[in-house]
């Protein structure tokens, strides 16, 4: 018996075994149908694979039934022959025969059952009867600590969604699908981008080039963007975010653990009221850019575009966060900024090293991207090995910080790289990289490996198409400010005139009315 008492693998529920419930009532439980499953698992050979995803150890109520079914699954790892006479072996040898009820209880539960015909149904009646016991567990220790004055009530609302999402999670399984079924829905699926005419089929980045590429960020997908301090890691993020947000109207979110939601906000209002990121930052508006801010951002206000800025948050906390947006307002990307900045799981983070918490953050973000169907994209920090290193500087895989299983995890990891940051002012082509940024995607599991180049606009903390609009070459350097030239035309485009000037044009002769200011048909140039 006390040989025994340390063996970990043996899982003991004792509070839920020998109480009662609040209720005066014994805990859920069938114990004569999991004797029936343990005697069909050494009658038959083959009955375990039928059972073995669904009865954990824990799942048997008796500590006697958890012995034996632990020996059993032993014996199943070592590849041996599981019956009466190997099981009874097996409990000897560990020296829990005893614990087990003897030989004699051991061979008494052959008798119990004909065959394993029904073994199936009543191995998911035991995982039932499992699965209210632990949520009784957790209601008393949630009534428990309700009554603790000095319990934050916040704290308890999260404790009690995570113990109940981690029984779901451990207990709903997703099943395997035959090939007809998966072919099915590939078809529909093909049949729905047959319609697609721009090709994208996940969420647009809104930087043509880069979804060339990447058709989009993809359901499912992990993306991880690395890139060194003032590399512009989350002007790139915020440009995409407002992308998918304002212009296709996708439902997005960003749990910001550096910044507050108020300077990503004025982030925001810089790069798409065209503003100087300084001017946001001090307040000091002329009156005309007021009127630009808030003509530039009524649709910016209105985009289904959500900001946390919890600091430290868990990767339990982040888990709960999102399955909340999903389920409330459908969202369809997720960004972390930034990965290092995240706390792990305790449980799994607290004993080890901080390699092995980061490591369990990004499969857990990988989990996240996987149960919500939808793409993760966190940002992360480069080691100093970028600066050491000579020629361009690029950064490499390897140089991705404290953990080489972000690597593994990632579906995608793009590096963001500036060479005029480095003093680099011409390319391998002899073309200037003023103000040129290029997205360096390094690792691509279901695509190809390229390198996007794009306009960096830093006085509007920005990305932009390479050639489109608000790209041209400015004489002034990268961090100029790009103004554009509102024209007397009745399409409405904008376009550059020579002297760099904003002509706002009167409502009265365009059709789209997206004119700043109305000044009575005349041209004011700031």
């Amino acid at each position: 018996m006390a040989e025994n008492s340390n063996n970990p693998r043996i899982t003991r529920n004792k509070p839920t075994h020998q109480n009662t419930s609040m209720l005066g009532k014994m805990p859920p439980q069938a114990t004569d149908l999991e004797e029936a499953v343990l005697g069909a698992l050494m009658l038959e050979k083959e009955a375990l694979t039928n059972v073995i995803d669904i009865l954990k150890v824990e799942s048997f109520y008796k500590d006697s039934h958890q012995v034996i079914f632990q020996a059993i699954l032993d014996l199943f790892t070592e590849s041996q022959p599981i019956d009466l006479l190997t099981v009874t072996s097996q409990l000897r040898k560990s020296g829990t025969l005893e614990i087990a009820g003897g030989a004699f209880y051991v061979t008494e539960l052959t008798s119990k059952v004909a065959s394993a015909a029904n073994i199936e149904y009543h191995a998911r009646i035991i995982t039932e009867q499992s699965i209210k016991r632990e949520m009784i567990k957790i209601a008393s220790d949630i009534q428990k600590d309700a009554y603790e004055e000095t319990t934050d009530v916040f704290e308890l609302l999260d404790k009690m969604e995570q113990n109940l999402f981690e029984i779901s999670e451990k207990n709903i399984r997703k099943n395997y699908s035959d090939m007809k079924s998966i072919m099915r829905e590939a078809i529909i699926e093909l049949e729905a981008r047959k319609g697609q005419k721009d090709g994208l089929t996940g969420v647009p980045s809104g930087l043509t080039a880069l979804d060339r590429v990447t058709a989009g960020w993809q359901k499912s997908d992990l993306v991880i963007i690395a890139a060194r301090p003032a590399m512009g890691k989350t002007a790139f993020v915020l440009s995409v975010l407002r992308n998918a947000a304002v212009d296709h109207n996708r439902p997005v979110a960003i749990f910001s653990l550096e910044m507050s939601s108020i300077q990503l906000v004025n982030r925001l209002i810089s790069s798409e009221a065209e503003l100087d990121s300084e001017k946001i930052k001090k307040g000091s508006l002329a009156e005309h850019e007021w009127a630009q801010l808030v003509h530039k951002t009524a649709k910016l206000s209105k985009a289904p575009l959500f900001v946390d800025d919890t600091p430290a948050l868990s990767i339990l906390e982040l888990r709960a966060k999102c399955r909340k947006l999903k389920a409330q307002h459908d969202i369809q990307m997720i960004v972390i900024d930034y990965l290092q900045l995240m706390s792990g799981d305790s449980k799994s983070g607290g004993g080890g090293n901080r390699e092995q918490e980061i490591a369990s953050i990004s499969r857990a973000l990988k989990k996240i991207a996987k149960e919500l169907e939808v793409p993760v994209i966190a940002l992360s920090q480069l080691s100093r090995a970028v600066e050491t290193r000579g020629g361009d500087k690029r950064p490499q895989l390897s140089d991705l910080r404290e953990s080489g299983a972000i690597e593994q995890d990632a579906d995608m990891v793009m590096f963001l790289y500036r060479p005029e940051y480095y003093g680099i002012t011409e390319d391998e082509d002899g073309n200037s990289t003023q103000g040129v940024g290029e997205v360096i995607i390094a690792k691509h599991r279901n695509g190809s490996l390229d390198n996007v180049k794009l306009r960096f606009i830093g006085r509007y903390t920005k990305f932009q198409d390479l050639d489109g609009f608000g790209n041209m070459q400015d004489p002034q350097g990268a961090n100029a400010v790009y103004r554009p030239t509102f024209a007397a035309q009745s399409s409405g485009v904008s376009e550059f005139d020579s002297g760099n000037t904003i002509k706002l044009q009167s409502k009265a002769n365009s059709d789209d009315g997206d004119d700043l200011l109305n000044r009575n048909n005349s041209e004011d140039a700031f």
